[in-house]
C-alpha cells in the first residue's frame, strides 16, 4: 500500500505487527513502573516513608503520593502531546520511556523516613511526578503510533496495545507478592526496592525496541503537507473541545475501575478484612492474566459492532456489579475473591479499555491526534484515577463500609454511559485527517 507521501510500507521498515509488538512492549514496561508504586502504597510506603501517622492514616497519606501521578499525567500529556503533534510520534515514545524508567529506578534508591527524616517523602512525591510525566505522553503515543499504520483494523490492533495495561499488572502486583514471602523485616528493608530496581532493565530494552520504529504514514502526511500546527494544544481547547469533553466523559469510568480494582482491593482486603496480602494479589494477577484475552476480544467486537456498543455494555456492567464485588470480597473466600475480580474486570474494564485504544485517537484529526488522545484521557486519569483509591479508602474510614465506595463506581459509570451516548460512532470511518 503507498501512503500519499509515495513511501510504501515495505520501504518504511515498519510492518503493523512490528509497530504493534513495539508499542505493546514499551507500554507493559511503563505501566509496571508506574503500578509498582500503587502496590508499594498499599503495603509498604505507610510504614517506611509516612511511620509517624496512624497506619490508616499512613495509607491514606502513601495514596496521596500516589495521586500525584496522575495529577502530573496531563501537565505531560499537553507537554509531550504538544511535541508529539509537532516532531513526530516515534522521538516522544522515546522521551517517555526514559523519564518513567529514571524516575522509578531512583524511586528505587530512595532513604526513607527514618534515614532523612522528611526529606524521604518529599523526593518521593517528586519523582511520583516524573512518572506522572512520562506515563502522561506514553500510553496516548503508543495508541496513536499503532492506530496510525492499522488501516481498518484498529479496534483489533489498538487493544493489543492494551495488553501492555494487564502485564504491567501481573508483573508489578507478581514481584511484590514474591517479595512478600520474605521475612518481614528483609521486605522492609530493601525487598521491597527489588521492584522499582529492576525497572530499569526493563526500559533499557523497551528503549532499543522503540528505538526502530518508523514514523506514522499519517504524520509524514502532514508534515509533507505542511500542516504540522504550532499550538496543537490550544488547538484542541479551542477546536476540538467538544471530542475532548467527550474523551474525558467516556474515559472516567474505565481508569477509574482500574486502580479501584487493582489498588483499593488490595488495602480493603488487608486492612477491612484481614486476609493475608498474598490472597488478594494472586487474585488481581489472576485477573490481569485473563484481561490478556477478553481486551483484544472487545477490541475485535468493537471493530465489528463499533467502540458504543462495547462502551455502552461495559458501563452498564459496572453499575450492575458495583455491589457483588464487594459482597464477594466480604465472603474472605480466595476462590471466590479470584472469581469476583476475574468477572468484573472481565465485564467492565476489558470492555472498556479494550476498544479505548482506538476510539480516543479516532474522535480528533491527525494534526491534533497526540494531543487530543493525551489530555483527554490524562485528564480523566487526573479527575478519577489518581483519587479513585484515596476516596475510596476516605469513604471506606467514613461509613465504615463498602457501600459508598460502590455508589462511587456506579457515579463513574453513569458520566461514561452519557458520555458513550453522545459520542459519535468512529469505528468504519476513515481516521480524519
Amino acid at each position: 500500500m503507498t501512503t500519499a507521501t509515495g513511501v510504501s510500507g515495505a520501504a518504511e521498515r515498519s510492518t503493523t505487527a512490528h509497530v504493534v509488538w513495539a508499542s505493546a512492549l514499551g507500554t507493559a514496561i511503563e505501566w509496571y513502573d508506574f503500578l509498582i508504586y500503587g502496590t508499594a502504597a498499599a503495603l509498604v510506603f505507610n510504614k517506611l516513608f509516612f511511620p509517624s501517622f496512624d497506619p490508616f492514616v499512613g495509607t491514606l497519606a502513601a495514596f496521596s503520593t500516589y495521586a500525584v501521578g496522575f495529577v502530573a499525567r496531563p501537565i505531560g500529556g499537553a507537554i509531550i502531546g504538544h511535541y508529539g503533534d509537532r516532531l513526530g510520534r516515534k522521538k516522544m515514545l522515546v522521551a517517555t520511556m526514559i523519564a518513567m524508567g529514571l524516575g522509578t529506578f531512583l524511586i528505587g534508591c530512595l532513604p526513607t523516613y527514618s534515614q532523612i527524616g522528611v526529606w524521604a517523602p518529599i523526593f518521593l512525591v517528586m519523582l511520583r511526578f516524573i512518572q506522572g510525566i512520562g506515563l502522561g505522553g506514553e500510553w496516548s503515543g503508543a495508541v496513536v503510533m499503532v492506530v496510525e499504520h492499522a488501516g481498518n483494523r484498529r479496534g483489533f490492533y489498538g487493544s493489543l496495545v492494551q495488553i501492555g495495561f494487564p502485564v504491567g499488572v501481573a508483573a508489578s502486583t507478581g514481584i511484590f507478592g514474591l517479595m512478600t514471602k520474605l521475612p518481614e523485616a528483609e521486605f522492609l528493608s530493601w525487598g521491597w526496592r527489588v521492584p522499582f530496581l529492576i525497572s530499569i532493565l526493563l526500559v533499557g530494552v523497551g528503549f532499543i525496541v522503540r528505538l526502530k520504529l518508523a514514523e506514522t504514514p499519517h504524520f509524514k502526511e502532514v508534515v509533507e503537507r505542511k500542516e504540522v500546527l504550532a499550538q496543537p494544544v490550544l488547538e484542541v481547547l479551542r477546536r476540538d473541545w467538544r471530542s475532548f469533553l467527550l474523551a474525558i466523559g467516556i474515559t472516567v469510568s474505565e481508569v477509574g475501575l482500574a486502580y479501584l480494582l487493582t489498588v483499593f482491593t488490595v488495602v480493603y482486603a488487608t486492612t477491612k478484612l484481614g486476609l493475608p496480602r498474598q490472597v488478594i494479589l494472586d487474585a488481581v494477577v489472576c485477573a490481569a492474566v485473563v484481561e490478556f484475552a477478553t481486551l483484544p476480544l472487545a477490541g475485535w467486537l468493537s471493530d465489528i459492532f463499533g467502540r458504543k456498543a462495547l462502551y455502552l455494555a461495559g458501563g452498564v456492567f459496572s453499575v450492575a456489579l458495583a455491589f457483588p464485588l464487594f459482597w464477594f470480597l466480604d465472603t474472605r473466600e480466595p476462590a471466590l475473591i479470584t472469581l469476583a475480580l476475574v468477572v468484573t474486570m472481565t465485564l467492565t474494564h476489558a470492555m472498556l479499555f479494550g476498544p479505548k485504544a482506538a476510539f480516543m485517537p479516532e474522535l480528533f484529526r491527525t494534526q491534533v491526534r497526540y494531543s487530543g488522545a493525551s489530555l483527554g484521557a490524562n485528564v480523566a486519569a487526573a479527575l478519577s484515577g489518581g483519587f479513585s483509591p484515596l476516596i475510596a479508602a476516605a469513604l471506606l474510614a467514613w461509613a465504615g463500609s463498602y457501600w459508598p465506595v460502590s455508589l462511587y463506581i456506579v457515579g463513574l459509570s453513569v458520566i461514561t454511559l452519557i458520555a458513550t451516548l453522545m459520542a459519535p460512532e468512529t469505528a468504519r470511518d476513515s481516521l480524519r485527517s
